[in-house]
């Protein structure tokens, strides 16, 4: 299932900096391009890379967030002025430099793979340094500036889509992307994530389902702390697949965040690289079979910075490109000497964690004892019968 990728791709992308010590730190998507490209994910011809990306312009911002906390970003980037009632120059938004500029770049990156997508000149297109999905109409949040997956998705219907899939993999809620399109039955969003009970931001239960004309267009799976790979990918495949081949999107968004993985310093769930590269697969495999191949992802959050982060995203890049990595492949030697320079951390030998990353589908045999099929069972009472399907026991 190949087809034309496009990478939406600047170095100044790395602009995008809360500064030492901050969990966000640029160097994961310098490293993951890196990793990219001595493995030659980006020299296939399936590939385009495409720079440089153009800042969103005031307009498309404004498709999501209110021209006042615009304004208040770009103020505080300028001159160092932080406002709490934006959500700037707190512990996890800390105001910096340029602050606007960086954040209008990575979503202008996101709206130039959306452009690439919707014009068919891509059947699937990235931001790898994308994916700040916290962000709120009036305030920053999480580590997000601008909201840039709602702001595309916004663009997309603006150009007259009908009908777009929002699956958020990272683990926390993508509460930002649901807050958009709470009330829009033209945006269907998913997020899976670690339950609100035991990390930020404390959204995300599965009774959120929408309001008004967009009831039954949120869906949330919401998983216990310590769930792993089995537990996760049966989760995914129990609600994800018949969503969205009910839906029917036209274009599929997805959020690729890695911050599930078991050595994630920031949250409690327990894959491995292998699970999410198998989600990876999914999610591109459901591309094809419900939205005639379209597919927009990007990344998201993720704070082990070589151990997880460039190998997950490079597995996804060459999922998108039509020849996925070997899981048992050496890591570059030269990479791993990059890594070590920028980091002083020993970086991995091969490109994945020895794990099958199997799961027995839901539909084999529901435990209710299990709190994992006890989250799945939740959603799929609070969501199927909006869109015609049943929750099979």
């Amino acid at each position: 299932m190949a087809g034309p990728f496009t990478l939406a791709w600047d170095e100044r992308l790395t602009g995008y900096d809360f500064g030492p010590g901050h969990p966000l730190a640029p160097v994961r998507v310098e490293l993951t391009i890196a990793l990219a490209r001595d493995l030659g994910v980006l020299a296939l011809p399936s590939v385009t890379v495409a720079t440089p990306v153009g800042p969103a312009e005031m307009a498309e911002l404004e498709l999501v967030h209110d021209a006042a906390y615009i304004e208040a970003v770009r103020r505080a980037g300028r001159d160092g002025w932080a406002d709490g009632r934006f959500g700037l120059g707190t512990p996890d938004n800390p105001v910096f430099a340029g602050m606007h500029e960086a954040s209008a770049l990575v979503a202008g990156a996101t709206l130039a793979a959306a452009r690439a997508v919707w014009r068919g000149e891509a059947l699937h297109a990235a931001n790898i340094a994308g994916g700040l999905h916290h962000a709120m109409r009036r305030s920053a949040s999480g580590f997000c500036v601008y909201n840039d997956p709602a702001i595309a998705i916004s663009w997309l219907l603006a150009a007259g889509a009908q009908r777009v899939a929002y699956v958020d993999l990272d683990v926390h809620h993508g509460d930002g992307v649901q807050a958009a399109f709470y009330d829009d039955p033209r945006v269907l969003t998913i997020s899976l994530h670690e339950h609100p009970a035991t990390l930020f931001p404390g959204t995300g239960l599965a009774s959120e389902t929408g309001r008004g004309e967009g009831s039954g267009y949120a869906v949330n799976v919401a998983l216990p702390a310590g769930t792993g790979d089995a537990g996760w990918l049966r989760a995914f495949d129990a609600v994800v697949p018949p969503l969205l081949a009910a839906f029917r999107p036209e274009v599929l968004v997805s959020q690729h965040g890695c911050d599930s993985h078991r050595l994630d310093p920031l949250a409690h769930l327990e894959l491995s690289i292998d699970a999410q590269r198998r989600a990876a697969l999914m999610v591109h495999e459901l591309a094809h079979q419900t939205a005639g191949g379209k597919w927009l992802f990007t990344g998201g959050g993720g704070y082990e910075l070589v151990q997880v982060v460039p190998r997950t995203w490079t597995h996804l890049l060459a999922v998108a490109a039509g020849q996925p990595v070997d899981p048992g492949l050496p890591v570059p030697a030269g990479w791993r000497d990059l890594a070590y320079r920028r980091t002083g951390e020993q970086a991995p030998s091969r490109m994945t964690d020895g794990e099958d990353a199997q799961f027995a589908p839901f539909a084999a045999g529901f435990d209710p004892a299990d709190p994992v099929d006890a989250a799945i069972m939740n959603t799929l009472r609070a969501t199927f019968s909006w869109h015609g399907l049943h929750v099979q026991m």
